[in-house]
């Protein structure tokens, strides 16, 4: 009112700590390494400039330039022929209704002592949550098999070591699977592609037993209800199990 006029008023403020160049440099860093930490990029900078940058302003530049901090997609790679073929696989069995409630889902599944905390984080641009998954290596753990169906469970089995195929027949199909089967009036097998599961003596096991198979995809455990299971398995044992737990204790 006193100037006659509405235009914002400038205000006085620090300079900014960084050049625009430094700044491109902060982006060119954390997208060659998108695992790098603000931390480390504000070390960097400041062994470049020689005045102390904080890790603050380092997650605000790049948040200016689109990303953010995010934790890591951890999935499996599908080429364009997996995903044309779970796509016909869907859409061969979308009509089915009381069809599901006879498919019995089974798999194996490593329940591990020590769990990752998750904190591990990279840095990515908006659409980009596919490009860089995170595989976790090997941890110390115990294996269970098990199948859930519509109305009922199998037993759960553990597994001495990793699941062979004399294990498999000996240990699972044989004592297990046979009775439960055989309990239901009728019932799909379902089972994924691992090695123990399609070689020729376990083929003819189903053969022989005139056990209906439920064809699988490869690369398709989130097409089955059971990973979900074993999720809500794993997750309360986190809570319940000390990182000093032996495999016995866990099972």
């Amino acid at each position: 009112m006193q100037e006659g006029r509405t235009d914002r008023r400038g205000r006085s403020h620090s300079p900014q700590c960084t050049t625009s160049r430094e700044d491109r440099q902060i982006v060119r860093m954390t997208v060659t390494d998108r695992s790098v930490t603000s931390r480390t990029v504000a070390q960097n900078i400041e062994s470049v400039t020689h005045y102390s940058v904080s890790a603050c302003t380092i997650r605000r530049r790049l948040q200016q330039s689109g990303l953010s901090a995010r934790r890591p997609l951890v999935g499996l790679p599908l080429t364009q022929n997996h995903r044309r073929l779970r796509h016909q696989w869907c859409v061969e069995r979308r009509m089915w209704a009381a069809e599901w409630n006879e498919v019995v889902f089974t798999d194996e599944s490593r329940i591990f002592l020590r769990h990752h905390d998750g904190r591990i984080q990279v840095w990515r641009h908006r659409g980009e949550r596919m490009l860089n998954n995170r595989h976790t290596g090997p941890a110390p753990g115990i294996m269970v098999w098990g199948g859930i169906g519509y109305h009922s469970r199998t037993p759960l089995v553990c597994i001495a070591g990793t699941l062979n195929i004399q294990l498999y027949i000996s240990e699972v199909l044989e004592p297990v699977v046979l009775p439960y089967l055989q309990g239901l009036a009728t019932t799909k097998f379902q089972q994924d592609n691992a090695r123990p599961h399609v070689v020729r003596i376990v083929q003819r096991f189903f053969v022989n037993d005139q056990i209906e198979l439920l064809p699988w995809l490869a690369r398709s455990p989130d097409l089955s209800p059971i990973e979900n299971m074993w999720s809500m398995v794993a997750q309360p044992l986190t809570q319940i199990t000390s990182p000093a737990a032996t495999p016995y204790q866990v099972w």
